[in-house]
This record gives structure tokens, C-alpha cells and sequence, in this order.
């Protein structure tokens, strides 16, 4: 939309031509020509295209650079609100009602862009924010329901109601599981005292645990995949049949809105809301406020950063999310990139790029715990074969340095059908990553603290996307082109290897345990937050 309301570069009175037309072709010589200019002037919005600028403010902007920085308010007010949230989402029922509050928030946002016509750019980059703020929360909502769902699975609850009968562990430990289950005032934090009996037993229980998360997780992921490939097929549809107009796209935008509040529905009827313990009151014994509650959440994120650094295998975990999510997301944004401007690919053939992926992402998700059961893997093992796979990805563009490998003209991403077989290697990687990480980090969070954790999780995350684009800019700049970026993109998907490996899920269970106890233990009914 800021294209279609922008100007060239060059004299700053042509407008800009249509985003979806055909770009113009070029001769060898000319393309190469013309990717060398686009890149060392930063200007990735379409090949052979001029620079397009918008003026915001009286401020020159560059369309491409104007999506960007849009991005990027929306990742800051993103982590802003993860964080302001956080905390409440763990007190009484407001994980579902946040939940729901965000996914309506996003979902009209999203609608609302049938009505943004190109000369409203402004109010849909406001949309674009609201959306994807809203969106990146109810993420971390959403995985700070794992944990509960697991706690009151009944194959476990059952297992628990066993040990209980056995003496392994008293009613005092886990209270009346079974009741507690249905009654929706239960606290995530019992009020017993988490004796070292319980704590043994719940380490031996943590395979069963960590096997059901992961199995609950890869469900998730996988059938979100499915829902993705459907909807995006429905979009691809409706573009070509409006023949590929900027309206397209906000009419693809009102029918993500409208699906994602559809498929929110069953959560609003059916998802229980498990609630946290109540917020404890004030210094003067009243209940807090909105702004208490905020400021309670700022607080909370200072307390978990205090508490990660004494869960050393949460650290560690966290470390090597903050790299490996840095990398997928790097990979992702430099593999559009080069098949882009190196590969000369089409919208429609980079569309189809994207539905592979997702198809593969869905088999990914339900295949790796089954590969796992098979080889009798634990969930970091997995994680670590999920990395080793990602990095051929990579590695298989850099052979296009060999000479041998150039001289034939194809393999090592010369040609563009060698984009879709790795285009499955990575959504098989990322159907494995997806699942089993955030389910093998729910197993290292102390009970009663997921959505504060999902949270440090969630801004890890979202924290670690600045650097990996960043250096690949300055490689491309230095270089003239993408493919030396590989070299860099090997070394960050290889760092996560070793500090994986480091990751013990049993002791990181048994620390969350005993902080969980020793935070409990401490809380007095009007201590001050």
C-alpha cells in the first residue's frame, strides 16, 4: 500500500508502478547488474525495480524500509505487552481471558484492512501493529496452557492416584488430583509442602510427562500446519481470481481475521481456564489495580530473570533458543531473499515455496515423535537431530562455491527447483523444533510460573531476530551478494549444538521443583508484590 502511494527515487515525482506487475526482463548481464545496485542500496522490495520512497511526516521514507520499521514497532509493543501480561496470566483466570481478549483484538484488526485503501497506508501499518502484537501474545498464552494440560491429563493423574496408593508420595504433595481437576478455582500452586518423596517421584514420572508434552505439542503444531497449507491455498485462490490487485490482498487479510476468530471459538467453549493462585494484595490489604497489576508483571519479569539463574538447565535451554530461533528466522528471511534476487523466482512459485514447507512442517510434526518412540530418543536428542538436519540447509548452498558444483549449473542453489527440496528439509526441521522445544522447555518450568516463563521464552525468541538479518545485510554489503551469508548461517544454526547437549532435563526438573517449593514456602498471604 505505501508502494502504490510512493514515489521513485530518481526524481520524486513518478509514481511508483504496481507491486504485482511482471518484472521487467533482463538479460544476464543486466540481472546481475541490477541485483549488485539493489543490494548495496538496501532496496529488497522487487527485483529490477527502483528505489520507491513515501514521505511520513515530511520524513523521506523508503517503502521497503517503511514495512520494516513497521515490523519492528510491532515486535517492541509485542514484547512490551508479553511482558506486562505475563504475570497476571499466572494469578486467578486470566490466562484464558487474556487469551481470548487477544485473539478478538487481533482477529478484527486483521478484517479491518478490507477497509484500508492504499492512501490510509498509515492506519494499516497501525492495523499490521495490533495484529501482530496481539497475535505474538496469544502465542504465549497458548504455550503456557502445555504445562497445565499435561498436569491434568488423566493418564497421568491416574498414575499419580497409583504412587499415592503405593505411599510413594502423600495426599499432602498432590492434594485431591481428581477433584481438583474440575473445580475452576484450583490454584497451579498447592498449598502443601513438596516433600523430597514427591520430588523423587515426580522425576521418575518425568519421562512419561516429557513423552505426553511433546506428543500433546506435536499435535498442536501439526494440525496448525494443516490449517495453515488450507488457509493459504484458499488465499492463493482468491488472489488469482481477483486478479492479483492490492484489494487482493486485504481481501486475503479479512479472511485470516475471520478464520482466526472462527477456530477461536472452541477455545472460548471448551479450554478450561485452569486458573493460578489468586494476586496477593497490597500493603494496605486491597486488591491491585490494572496499573498494580502491570507494574506486578515488570516485577515478575525481574524475578524470572533472578530465578533462570538459578535453573541452570533453563539457562542453557534459553541460550540455545535465543541462537536457534535467531537462525530459523535468518534462514527463512535470506532463503525469499536470494530466490528472489539471485534465482529470479516468481511471487506464484515463491507462494508454492511456502505451501511445501507447510506440508512439510505437518508431516514433520507428526512424524518426529514417532521417529523418536522408534529410536528410543529423548526430547533433547531430538531437538539436537532437528539441528543437525537444519544445518544441511546451508551447507548445500555453499557448494555453489565449488568449482566442480558451478561448472554443472545446477545443485548447490543454482537452479530454482533446488529451493523446493530444501523448502521440505526445512518445514520437516521446523515441524520437529516447533513441538518438542517449547514442550521441553515446559518440563524445566517451575509449577505455578508458565506464563512468566513462556514469556522470557516468547521475548528470547522474538529478541534474538534483530542480530541474524543484521549480519546478513552488512555480509551482503560487503560481498555483493547473498551466498557468502551461508557461511554465517552455518554458524548459527551449528552454536545451539553444544549448549544443547549440555541441557539435563532431569535435574533442571528436580530445580524447578524445589524453587517452586522454596517460592511457596516464602509467600506469606499480604507479603507485598
Amino acid at each position: 500500500m505505501a508502494r502504490d502511494r510512493g514515489v521513485l527515487l530518481s526524481d520524486k515525482v513518478t509514481p511508483c508502478r504496481a507491486t504485482w506487475n511482471a518484472p521487467q526482463q533482463l538479460s544476464p548481464h543486466e540481472k546481475l547488474s541490477k541485483t549488485l545496485v539493489n543490494t548495496l542500496h538496501h532496496d529488497r522490495d522487487v527485483l529490477g525495480a527502483s528505489q520507491c520512497v513515501v514521505y511520513i511526516f515530511g520524513v523521506e521514507v523508503n517503502t521497503a524500509s517503511f514495512a520494516m520499521y513497521t515490523f519492528s514497532v510491532s515486535v517492541l509493543v509485542q514484547a512490551v505487552l508479553i511482558i506486562s501480561m505475563s504475570g497476571a496470566a499466572d494469578h486467578g483466570t486470566y490466562r484464558k481471558v487474556f487469551l481470548l481478549t487477544f485473539a478478538l483484538v487481533g482477529s478484527i484488526s486483521t478484517m479491518l484492512f478490507l477497509s484500508v485503501v492504499p492512501k490510509l497506508y498509515l492506519l494499516g501499518a497501525l492495523f499490521a501493529i495490533i495484529a501482530n502484537t496481539c497475535f505474538g501474545a496469544s502465542f504465549v498464552l497458548l504455550n503456557s496452557f502445555l504445562p497445565l494440560l499435561v498436569r491434568y491429563h488423566p493418564s497421568l493423574i491416574g498414575g499419580r492416584d497409583e504412587i499415592s496408593r503405593q505411599g510413594a508420595m502423600g495426599d499432602d504433595a498432590w492434594g485431591n488430583t481428581s477433584d481438583n481437576m474440575n473445580d475452576v478455582t484450583t490454584p497451579l500452586l498447592h498449598n502443601g509442602t513438596i516433600t523430597e518423596n514427591a520430588t523423587r517421584v515426580s522425576l521418575a514420572g518425568t519421562s512419561r510427562e516429557l513423552e505426553l508434552s511433546t506428543r500433546i505439542s506435536s499435535y498442536g503444531i501439526g494440525i496448525g500446519y494443516i490449517g495453515a497449507v488450507l488457509l493459504q491455498i484458499v488465499c492463493i485462490l482468491l488472489v488469482i481470481s481477483t486478479h492479483q490487485t492490492t484489494f487482493s490482498l486485504r481481501l486475503v487479510l479479512f479472511v485470516i481475521g475471520l478464520w482466526w476468530i472462527i477456530f477461536t471459538i472452541p477455545a472460548a467453549l471448551w479450554l478450561r481456564p485452569r486458573p493460578g493462585p489468586p494476586l496477593s494484595c497490597s500493603q494496605d490489604g486491597k486488591q491491585h489495580s490494572w496499573p498494580g497489576y502491570i507494574i506486578h508483571a515488570w516485577k515478575s519479569l525481574g524475578r524470572t530473570v533472578i530465578r533462570t539463574r538459578r535453573l541452570k538447565d533453563i539457562l542453557l535451554f534459553l541460550a540455545s533458543w535465543f541462537l536457534l530461533s535467531d537462525g530459523i528466522a535468518t534462514v527463512s528471511g535470506t532463503a525469499v531473499l536470494f530466490a528472489k534476487t539471485q534465482l529470479d523466482m516468481q511471487p506464484a512459485a515463491l507462494g508454492m515455496i511456502n505451501v511445501v514447507a507447510m506440508l512439510a512442517g505437518v508431516f514433520g510434526a507428526f512424524c518426529w515423535s514417532y521417529i523418536s518412540r522408534l529410536l528410543n530418543l529423548r526430547a533433547s536428542q531430538t531437538i539436537i537431530a532437528c539441528i543437525i538436519l537444519f544445518e544441511l540447509v546451508p551447507l548445500y548452498g555453499l557448494l555453489g562455491f565449488i568449482p566442480a558444483i558451478r561448472d554443472l549449473g545446477y545443485l548447490g542453489l543454482q537452479q530454482p527447483w533446488e529451493m523446493f527440496p530444501l523448502s521440505i528439509v526445512y518445514g520437516l526441521v521446523m515441524g520437529g523444533l516447533s513441538s518438542y522445544c517449547r514442550s521441553f522447555f515446559g518440563e524445566l518450568i517451575p509449577p505455578g510460573y508458565e506464563a512468566a516463563f513462556y514469556a522470557l521464552y516468547a521475548i528470547t525468541d522474538k529478541g534474538s531476530s534483530i542480530f541474524g538479518p543484521a549480519v546478513v545485510g552488512i555480509v551482503t554489503d560487503r560481498y555483493g551478494e547473498i551466498r557468502p551469508a551461508f557461511v554465517f548461517l552455518a554458524i548459527l544454526i551449528l552454536l545451539p549444538l553444544p549448549l544443547m547437549l549440555l541441557v539435563d532435563v532431569d535435574r533442571g526438573k528436580r530445580d524447578a521443583l524445589s524453587l517452586s517449593a522454596e517460592l511457596e514456602g516464602s509467600q506469606e498471604p499480604n507479603a507485598p508484590i
